[in-house]
């Protein structure tokens, strides 16, 4: 078995802030932004629920505000350091310490895209699960007609693993779910522990 060696340097003002981007805590003010990342979804084509009234955003945003961190199962939101401005969110859904891996997902609000945003965000989120969490494998499900999202993820560095033909129902047809996977020693090979491409 190869042990990969990670190397951080502490340095900057935080481990959690980038040159375009700083992960946090989600706050009870951002339920607007996360109504507004719904939205964009659904428009966009990644994903469609019932219409959510504010009231729910706002108890979501809420209870994810006073969640007790500690957990390797966390949400975070992606906000621009120009503008203080939230972006996107990205987080840790399903985690199996045991056997080394975990999944993470991201969204970004349609205006954000194409940005270097999530690129910086999930190098950050799988830097801490590799080096401080030390994960060994991250897994992603991508629907298959996602060509942005399979392509940030060839980006950087993540393998096509397996294919689920005529997996999920949505937008009144069935699409394919893409299993995607990096090892965290690929991770350290694509990506510098020192600093944030």
């Amino acid at each position: 078995m190869q042990h990969v060696l990670f190397v951080i340097e502490w340095g900057m003002a935080s481990f959690w802030t980038g040159k375009r981007i700083r992960l946090r805590g989600i706050e009870p003010e951002d339920w607007k932004a996360f109504m507004g990342f719904a939205v964009d979804e659904e428009r966009l084509g990644d994903l469609l629920h019932p219409p959510r009234s504010a009231e729910e955003f706002r108890a979501w945003a809420k209870e994810k505000s006073v969640a007790k961190s500690g957990s390797d199962c966390f949400g975070l939101a992606v906000e621009a350091t120009d503008t203080g401005q939230i972006v996107g969110a990205v987080g840790s859904h399903r985690a199996n310490p045991q056997a080394g891996w975990f999944e993470y997902g991201i969204t970004m609000g349609a205006a954000h895209r194409r940005k270097g945003y999530a690129t910086e965000a999930v190098v950050m989120l799988l830097r801490f699960m590799f080096a401080e969490r030390r994960y060994h494998k991250c897994e992603a499900r991508i629907l298959g007609r996602n060509e942005a999202s399979l392509a940030l993820h060839r980006r950087l560095g993540f393998a096509e693993e397996g294919r689920l033909r005529d997996h999920v129902f949505f937008a009144g047809r069935h699409h394919d779910l893409v299993f995607m996977g990096l090892l965290a020693d690929e991770f350290a090979q694509l990506h510098s522990m020192c600093e944030l491409d």
